[in-house]
């Protein structure tokens, strides 16, 4: 059917008139002009009959000067111009001048050019009148023997629309092309011959498949596309034929097209739920993803994937399939590879995961070698997915950690801060794995790159290095890390030049060497300061943070130090105790001297200075409180923290497990609403209730709870008043990429309307696929128009225009009924999405575009007013709620969401109320960023409309 509706032939482009064009000037130029004149000026009748123009004086000059011409480009603009012109008089009755034009038409159904045949067919498609058509049914006809394939197939094309239409004309349609199917050899006349069959008379297609299904795999992949349909909905309709056409769909699984296996396996799906027919299906979407090179292509096929799934029966079938899924990490792409890991984790099973753990370790070995753009986050996805393996099935963990191990020197901090997030979380749940975890970890200690990393590092460190021999081992590499002996000191001694800054002994002799300079004298250069110059640069990598500047991790490093020695405590008398504790303190009163020595390049901060000193004082008198604060309240905390993350991913699991069980059974109790007369228990009609939650959306109080009821009546946006001569409303269907207005108009006169237009046009990135056709209404007639809108990103869009229409018998202009505005709402095309800290905080440095919202509310409570806010945008609060809860006179929460074009949203809330005022509205900001203007404004657009609504409602309340 699609291939029917497209429009015939492609307007030839012809510039636009740079000055007004009189009839009078136009008839001149069509009646004696030369052929290149006349092509030019019928180019200039069509844009102006397209503007709205008429010119009933031309139609006569053109069947005389014009139609008689044998020029292809000639026939083709006559073509469109036969399809755009009125063929009818103001009363509805054809024009006289039609019948010498439909003899045209005639004469070139009988052309020797297959083209001109051809494109005459396919005009023949478009036309409305029956008395047109008629004369010329015997023609139509006798083209379904021309030699030709193009003329064959449009000829098809031609009976099956004039079939459908005007089905009087041509009774014996389907027997004709029956007979026609029967003896033709060309692919894409056996395609639209076997789709008008499909279409007009089923039987008779079905005996045709029946007659040939051991051939359909030497049929070309357009009429293997008409098969495919054929079988869905034959097999739907009468599913005791589904033994009979099953086969056929199996062998379209090796069809050489991509778009027939694609649609056969969707097919093959929706027929059977036999494991061996998912199981043939999943492996042909697994190879169509792995051979395209079109990235939504795959994107599309693994949503198929998940799809299946989410069955709870196919789902043990896609579990042997995991290491065949992912095949397609082969693909550079990294939003496929996203998915394809989620899917793999999703499925993997204690079966195959050791299998799944060795791929990933190889893709993992690959990340190394390859530089690409998005390298670092395959590694950080990589990371993840691995995390996610050990925490599903702790047996592979002794595996994974000596691979993710090596993470920890890589240069991408985000990749290494994710290996440390797991490196804490198992050997805080597998305490079996806790010496080989301390033992990779001092592996790596002195090769991280990122101060960050160290932070995390030492607190893993100082938290579950418990043995006597760890202890001393991580007070070992910190020594290695920061140099031998006070840091002060050695860097006084490096800056002085006495001594390198690898810690061995400088050498006062320097080499001369004898230079020429530019203009021809000697000259000599000393080496020795050169030399001292480059190694100064190297210092040990911690005290080389701390000549940068960066003390924060220094006062992690206090605090490690200081649980180990309270922890070496109980391992060694009071010398070895004193020895060792003294050792740390100065170590922390040596960094505390740095900073404040005015060496480094920024002083230590009065919160580094204060941390260290306090960790001192803990040493030198420390408490018991104080002590188990170090020693044991750090390791609860921590625990509760993983024992929250566990609660919130069962809850979310949870809940996407009862939306894939929430289906009605099949003995169900059926209720019909319409058959209510009794009252529920608060006295209300439950009919009438019903009624009016499916006309406004409206609110039915219970006794517990109130429940909203949406409406697709909701979405209905109504364009002109009830008092014009034209009434219309459309409903606003939004898929994926593209909107689909449904335009509902009604003639509220008396009279016929001609050519009755629905024209359209956008405003932002906003883009009208093709132009609705003009429709004919009778009086107080309606019908429906559909008109498809394509939307590029995320961004408020307007939709606008306006109809136009001829009355019947009038001899005005055409009239014009302007539209209202349609609205594209922002929050269709968001949704809530969940990222760390890490990352929110790295966007949040990376987006250039910022928008700050005031915010101007009613709401009094807190916590309200961020739940009104998290409901109005679509977004997620990622601030944890206990962080939130309590009462307290400001609050700051962190959001985010995602489009479903890519585009990241990031918003912070900052909202404060006083104290002493409990009436008294939230108030504060909210700062939005995203990568693109457009986002950053939209957002804050539907922020103040939805403060703007509430403060009215408010009013109107009052």
């Amino acid at each position: 059917m699609a291939a029917i509706e497209q429009p015939c032939y492609t307007i030839i482009n012809a510039p636009l008139m740079a000055e007004p064009y009189n009839e009078m000037q136009l008839k001149m130029d069509l009646e004696k002009g030369d052929a290149k004149v006349k092509i030019e000026a019928l180019k200039k009748t069509i844009h102006m009959i397209l503007a709205g123009e008429k010119l009933p004086n031309l139609l006569m000059t053109i069947i005389r000067f014009v139609l008689p011409l044998q020029d292809h480009t000639v026939k083709k603009l006559l073509l469109i111009f036969w399809e755009i012109v009125p063929k009818t008089t103001p009363d509805g009755k054809l024009l006289q001048e039609m019948i010498l034009v439909c003899d045209a038409y005639r004469k070139d159904l009988q052309h020797p050019n297959e083209f001109v045949r051809g494109s005459t067919l396919r005009f023949l498609c478009k036309l409305k009148e029956p008395e047109l058509l008629e004369p010329l049914m015997p023609a139509i006809r006798a083209c379904l023997e021309h030699r030709h394939s193009y003329v064959r197939r449009n000829a098809v094309l031609a009976i099956f629309t004039i079939y459908r239409n005007f089905e009087f004309l041509i009774p014996d349609a389907p027997e004709l092309i029956s007979t026609f199917l029967d003896g033709e050899q060309d692919m894409s006349c056996k395609r639209n011959a076997f789709l008008m069959l499909l279409h007009a008379d089923q039987e008779r297609a079905l005996a045709y498949l029946t007659s040939c299904l051991d051939q359909v795999n030497s049929f070309g992949d357009i009429l293997q596309l008409v098969i495919v349909e054929l079988i869905y909905k034959v097999c739907h309709a009468n599913p005791s034929e589904r033994s009979r056409f099953i086969r056929c769909i199996y062998s379209l699984l090796n069809s050489n097209s991509p778009a027939v296996r694609y649609e056969a396996a969707g097919t093959l799906i929706t027929l059977s739920t036999a494991p061996t027919a998912i199981r043939a299906a999943a492996s042909c979407y697994i190879e169509l993803i792995v051979k395209e090179s079109d990235n939504n292509v795959k994107l599309i096929v693994l949503d198929r994937l998940i799809a299946i799934r989410e069955h709870p029966l196919h789902e043990k079938v896609l579990q042997e399939l995991v290491m065949d899924i992912l095949r397609v990490l082969s693909s550079p792409d990294l939003e496929v590879r996203k998915k394809t890991l989620k899917l793999a984790l999703d499925l993997v099973s204690s079966r195959n995961i050791e299998e799944m753990v060795l791929v990933l370790k190889k893709e993992v070995s690959k990340t190394h070698d390859a530089e690409h753009e998005d390298t670092g986050k395959y590694r950080q996805l990589l990371v993840r997915t691995l995390h996610s393996c050990c925490i599903k099935f702790p047996d592979v963990a002794p595996n994974v950690i000596p691979t993710l191990a090596e993470f920890l020197s890589d240069s991408n901090e985000l990749a290494a801060t994710d290996v440390l997030v797991f490196v804490r979380e198992a050997i805080q749940k597998f305490e079996n794995l806790q010496p080989l975890i301390i033992e990779k970890l001092l592996e790596s200690f002195k090769d991280i790159k990122s101060s960050k990393v160290y932070r995390a590092a030492l607190w893993i460190l100082g938290e579950y290095a418990t043995s006597k021999a760890d202890i001393e081992a991580v007070l070992q590499h910190v020594h290695q890390t920061l140099g031998e002996g006070s840091i002060l000191e050695a860097e006084q001694k490096l800056n002085a030049g006495e001594i390198p800054s690898d810690g061995t002994q400088g050498s006062t002799t320097s080499s001369v060497s004898t230079l020429v300079t530019s203009d021809g004298t000697y000259a000599t250069q000393s080496a020795f300061s050169t030399i001292q110059k480059t190694k100064k640069e190297k210092r040990p990598p911690l005290r080389q943070y701390f000549m940068d500047g960066d003390f924060f991790i220094g006062a992690a490093l206090g605090t490690t130090l200081t649980k180990l020695a309270l922890r070496y405590r109980k391992f060694s008398d009071n010398v070895k105790r004193n020895r060792f504790e003294a050792d740390i303190m100065l170590l922390i009163a040596s960094i505390i001297h740095l900073g404040k020595s005015g060496l480094p390049s920024k002083a230590i901060t009065n919160d580094d200075v204060d941390h260290l000193l306090f960790c001192l004082k803990v040493l030198s008198d420390g408490t018991q409180t104080i002590v188990d604060v170090f020693c044991r309240f750090c390791r609860e905390a921590l625990n509760d923290m993983l024992v929250a993350k566990e609660v919130e991913d069962e809850a979310i699991l949870s809940k996407v497990k009862n939306k894939i069980a929430n289906k009605i059974h099949a003995d169900d109790p059926v209720s019909f609403m319409q058959f209510e007369t009794d009252k529920n228990e608060l006295g209300e009609n439950v009919f009438e209730t019903a009624l009016a939650q499916a006309l406004i959306g409206g609110r039915t109080s219970t006794a517990d709870s109130t429940s909203t009821s949406i409406s697709k009546l909701n979405k209905i946006t109504q364009l002109t008043g009830f008092s014009d001569p034209v009434y219309a409303e459309a409903f606003v269907h939004v898929n994926q990429y593209d909107i689909v207005l449904d335009v509902l108009i009604v003639n509220q006169t008396n009279d016929t309307l001609q050519n009755c237009t629905l024209e359209l046009a956008t405003l932002g990135d906003l883009k009208l696929v093709e132009k609705p056709q003009p429709v004919v209404l009778a009086p107080k007639d309606f019908c429906n128009i559909k008109a498809n809108v394509k939307v590029a990103s995320t961004e408020n869009g307007i939709i606008f225009g306006n109809i136009v229409y001829d009355v019947t018998g009038a001899a005005s202009d055409r009239n014009v009924v302007v539209l209202n505005d349609i609205h594209i709402d922002i929050m269709d095309y968001i949704v809530p999405a969940s990222c760390s800290d890490a990352e929110f905080r790295q966007m949040w440095a990376e987006f250039e575009w910022e928008n700050k919202v005031s915010v101007s509310t009613t709401i009094t409570d807190l916590a309200e007013y961020l739940q009104h806010l998290i409901k109005s945008t679509n977004m997620k609060c990622l601030t944890p709620e206990k962080a939130l809860s309590g009462q307290c006179g400001f609050m700051a929460a962190n959001m985010y969401a995602k489009s479903i074009f890519g585009e990241d949203a990031l918003a912070n809330l900052s909202i404060e109320k006083p104290f002493n005022k409990p009436d008294a509205p939230v108030t504060g900001h909210i700062r939005i960023r995203a990568k693109s203007q457009g986002m950053a404004l939209s957002l804050g657009d539907k922020i103040n409309m939805t403060q703007k609504t509430q403060q009215q409602n408010k009013v109107v309340a009052g």
